[in-house]
């Protein structure tokens, strides 16, 4: 199988880029794979306002990995100062577990080591997401011991399914070009 070829998203990716996110995360799509928030989260992941919202940010792009025309996997990058911030990363459900997720990950800290010149890549998980935890751990990610609250309230995130849902920021230092 020949690796993905990455490119920034455009605005005509939206309703495949809606798709993917909500695939990848959501209802009985998400249980085909390992990364589905089906039992913690229900209702949407993402909308085509806020992907079009995101899409529009300075300093943001959101890289797409597709195969033979296929979008595969997605990844949101924001430059921040000397850090990148790592979001909205999904694989297709059916495709998990494939290498694609390390793929996309390595394209993301590439990019943000290279192009933006970033020390450090940060992201946010759901703090009893061990599994998924455990997976970055293994690339290098590091627990910070910062937690950050869950949006609860705001359905634009999904609606919990759970009363103890928060983010803890993960990081890791980048290599120097």
């Amino acid at each position: 199988m020949t690796a993905p070829a990455f490119r920034p998203a455009t605005a005509a990716d939206v309703p495949a880029l809606v798709d993917l996110v909500n695939s990848a995360y959501r209802g009985d799509s998400g249980r085909q794979g390992w990364t589905t928030e089906s039992d913690i989260l229900g209702g949407q992941r993402t909308d085509p306002d806020w992907v079009a919202e995101v899409l529009a940010r300075p300093e943001t792009v959101v890289l797409v990995a597709e195969r033979d025309g296929e979008l595969l996997a997605c990844c949101e990058l924001q430059r921040r100062g000397p850090a990148a911030y790592f979001g909205m990363f999904s694989v297709r459900p059916t495709l998990q577990g494939g290498g694609i997720g390390r793929a996309v990950l390595a394209e993301a800290e590439r990019h943000a080591a290279e192009v933006w010149g970033c020390a450090d890549m940060e992201m946010t998980v759901i703090s009893i997401r061990e599994d998924l935890i455990a997976w970055y751990e293994r690339r290098g990610y590091h627990r910070t011991g910062v937690l950050s609250p869950f949006p609860y309230g705001d359905e634009r995130f999904g609606i919990p399914l759970r009363p103890d849902l928060r983010f803890e920021t993960l990081a890791k230092p980048l290599p120097r070009p």
